[in-house]
């Protein structure tokens, strides 16, 4: 959370993931006096690419409740306190995907919902994969499905896959490969 919202943040909302926070902010024009900043405080997540070869990576089918549908993802989570986004990614990646691996490479970081939240992401492409099997929570509903490359990126352009963490990964792969953002 940036210092400003901190210093005059008031928690209305203390949840397992995430807390909510609201604030008073000055307007552009002061003298026009000041609005009302509700923002979801939130530790932190990663999105994995697991490439199995150039051509061919795994994806899974994701239950999502707070939207009722069978959501096309790439494997990803929130970050533990304190866990760097590296070992969240492998902790997730054999969670709901079931495979480790040996290579893991941050391609970009970026915010989910800047307007309203503080959710960092941080995207790794994971290489050298060895299956391991799921180690799924109890609440989770996920099924994973092996897929060309090229297929995932015609199911972006068709609709089907409409995840933004999703979506902003494989295009930023397709793009740019396995370079890694400057900032």
């Amino acid at each position: 959370m940036n210092e400003d919202l901190q210093k005059t943040a008031t928690k209305v909302f203390e949840g397992k993931r995430f807390d909510v926070v609201t604030t008073e902010l000055p307007n552009r024009d002061p003298a026009s006096g000041m609005f009302r900043k509700d923002v979801v405080v939130h530790p932190g997540a990663v999105v994995i690419l697991p490439l199995l070869n150039e051509r061919t990576i795994v994806m899974i089918r994701n239950d999502r409740s707070a939207v009722g549908q069978l959501l096309w993802e790439l494997p990803a989570g929130t970050l533990d306190s304190g866990e760097p986004p590296e070992q969240t990614a492998g902790r997730e990646l054999i969670e709901e995907a079931g495979y480790r691996a040996s290579g893991m490479n941050l391609l970009t970081t970026f915010f989910s919902s800047p307007g309203i939240c503080t959710e960092q992401m941080w995207a790794y492409l994971a290489t050298d994969l060895e299956a391991v099997g799921q180690q799924l929570e109890a609440s989770e509903k996920i099924t994973v499905e092996v897929m060309p490359l090229e297929q995932s990126i015609a199911m972006i352009r068709d609709g089907e896959i409409r995840d933004g963490k999703t979506i902003a990964t494989l295009l930023y792969y397709q793009t740019f490969g396995n370079h890694t953002a400057s900032r």
